[in-house]
């Protein structure tokens, strides 16, 4: 089989077989992994990135293994989280961790990093680059006896072979393709062609002298291009954003330093002025620093995907789907603040669970009991989701000031344990989150805009709470800028100029202008010269801008809406989208059911295939 892409989606897909097989193939397998990237790590997570890159999960909440969490028709095979691997590998002898199915050789760096680690540390790009390589080779090691895993550093651009022929992959530095009974596409985040806009905008700032970098993966940008001193415009506020600040500033050669225990930057003058807007015109939410005090978490059963695929018809996000998952994620929130903070509520947990599951989430019902919480406690994600709506600020001084306070208050309640109900949230939004997948799948979904996956990622994906005190420092320093709610950016009068409605008449004059998000990928757009190959043959049918493939075990799906008998595809630029390849221990995390769903539909594909004894066609 061939496996295009060889990053931890793949590595993932690897320890299946290998948990798979001895129920469900006979015999050794021959696997093809073909990736420019490090096997193992890929391109997100390679080794060759800027030490100061960090993760922005816990390393206790970071595993490639599954667990007694996962529902799945395979055996689940435990094994270390981060954390716990880094402990094993602080006693190995010298720089290469050894265990009976893997090897990792270690820098010095990564080496003394490991050692270090606590599980609530957010650990570098680079510590988690070693845990994925150590991995995959240990995935590798797992597979049947005489199997055989070849790594091809380069990237496939055309595959060749109907449902009932072998299959050819072919590769962009490879005369003869390579063939096999099934293959694989593992591709990850993918690139796009540059859209309209940042066309124009490129061309505009060429003309003009000035610096434009489109969406890209900030650890990939030609930050070169921003010249020291200079006013540059920033657009998202989001993660990629929290990278670029990094790179900008410590990068460039900058350093914090502890005053009276408030965390100040020293700037080495070769940072540029970043002004930076979004939508809500807030950094994300930090992540969270404490564990649960209450009952275990239980899932309310409110939001229930099966349930409401069941129901005739198309579903409507915001009239048959966001309520379910808002009254879900706020029973994870008030059975952390009932049980864990009894003081805190008029009520028993009880009483109030039977009345909340009576009642819709968006009814006077719901509100009225909600008065056994005091209104600071109460969650309101309207609020959540736009915290400056309805304000306006007479200087950017106000608003800058306006801001850190925010920040500042956010980091704190992120850090306290008497708001753990936070953390019930989050956990519930996971669950809910691997459910939202399987209704994305179906085709049915109207009127979701990109909104959800937007306020998932504010809410529950932001950064460590130290990246937001560095934030904080590069904010009082004036390195960093805020512009405010709703920002706007013109390209006119030779430079761009950009401002919001919170601050009204503040109006930046800025020589660049850097949007910090990813590229948003579709099929249709796609620069990955395989899927451009497919798509222009009709062999992968365009499902609002992703790969179709079939919900139950992955495969491509053409043009004419035929399932391929070989050829599967896993990621975040299909219809079966899980978008984490590791995932938190304990949480039944949909990449390992779908990595055990399409292991074992690969295996019976092979086991046919060993059967029958097919040639190709």
């Amino acid at each position: 089989m061939v496996v295009v892409g060889a990053g931890p989606r793949a590595a993932g897909l690897l320890e299946r077989l290998g948990a798979n097989a001895p129920e469900l193939f006979d015999g050794p397998l021959e696997v093809d992994l073909v990736d420019p990237f490090p096997a193992g790590a890929g391109r997100v997570w390679r080794h060759e990135q800027s030490p100061l890159l960090r993760m922005n999960s816990m390393a206790e909440d970071v595993t490639m293994f599954t667990d007694a969490s996962v529902v799945c028709e395979g055996p689940v095979r435990p094994g270390p989280s981060l954390a716990e691997w880094a402990r094993t590998v602080a006693s190995a002898p010298d720089l290469s961790f050894v265990d009976s199915e893997g090897l990792v050789d270690l820098t010095p760096e990564v080496r003394a990093e490991l050692a270090a680690l606590e599980p609530t540390t957010f650990p570098s790009r680079r510590a988690q680059s070693a845990y994925l390589r150590w991995f995959h080779e240990r995935a590798v090691a797992s597979l049947p006896a005489g199997s055989s895993v070849r790594v091809h550093r380069g990237r496939a651009v055309r595959l060749t072979g109907t449902s009932g022929m072998r299959q050819r992959v072919w590769l962009a530095d490879r005369a003869e393709p390579l063939v096999a009974d099934v293959v694989v596409l593992a591709l990850g985040h993918l690139d796009r062609e540059p859209e309209p806009e940042h066309v124009r905008l490129a061309g505009y700032a060429a003309e003009h002298g000035l610096a434009y970098l489109p969406p890209d993966y900030t650890a990939d940008a030609d930050l070169s291009a921003v010249p020291p001193g200079a006013d540059v415009v920033v657009r998202g506020l989001g993660l990629a954003f929290v990278d670029l600040a990094v790179l900008l500033g410590e990068g460039r050669g900058g350093r914090f330093t502890r005053v009276d225990g408030e965390l100040r930057y020293l700037p080495s003058g070769r940072e540029p002025r970043l002004h930076v807007g979004s939508r809500r015109g807030v950094p994300y939410h930090s992540k969270t620093g404490y564990r649960l005090r209450g009952a275990p978490p239980e899932p309310g059963g409110f939001f229930d995907a099966g349930a409401l695929l069941a129901r005739p018809g198309d579903l409507d996000f915001r009239a048959d789907v966001w309520p379910l998952m808002a009254k879900e994620i706020a029973h994870g929130y008030y059975r952390e603040l009932f049980t864990g903070h009894p003081s805190r509520v008029a009520v028993p947990w009880a009483r109030f669970a039977d009345e909340f599951a009576r009642l819709d989430w968006y009814s006077p019902g719901m509100r009225a009991l909600e008065e056994a919480v005091a209104v600071e406690d109460r969650i309101d994600f309207e609020r959540l989701d736009r915290p400056i709506d309805g304000r306006v600020f007479g200087t950017s001084d106000e608003f800058q000031r306006f801001v850190r306070d925010y920040v500042t208050a956010d980091v704190a309640r992120r850090s306290d344990p008497a708001h753990s109900a936070d953390l019930g949230a989050f956990l519930a939004l996971l669950g809910v989150y691997g459910q939202f997948a399987r209704l994305a799948a179906s085709g049915r979904l109207r009127g979701e805009d990109g909104w959800w996956r937007g306020f998932f990622s504010y809410f529950a994906s932001g950064p460590p709470p130290g990246r937001l005190e560095e934030l904080l420092a590069l904010s009082r320093a004036g390195v960093v800028r805020f512009l405010g709610a709703d920002t706007w950016v013109r390209a006119e009068g030779g430079v761009f100029l950009a401002g919001s409605p919170s601050v009204p008449g503040h109006v930046v004059r800025a020589s660049g202008l850097v949007e910090a998000r990813l590229p948003e990928h579709t099929l249709a757009t796609t620069a990955d010269p395989l899927l451009r190959s497919l798509r222009a043959a009709g062999e992968v049918r365009d499902e609002d801008g992703q790969v179709a493939v079939a919900a139950e075990d992955s495969r491509v799906v053409d043009a004419a809406g035929v399932p391929h008998a070989r050829r599967f595809a896993v990621g975040p630029y299909t219809t079966n989208k899980a978008y984490a390849a590791f995932a938190r221990p304990g949480t039944n995390a949909p990449t390992f059911r779908q990595n055990d769903e399409v292991a074992r539909a690969v295996l019976r594909v092979l086991a046919a295939e060993t059967t029958l004894g097919l040639e190709s066609a």
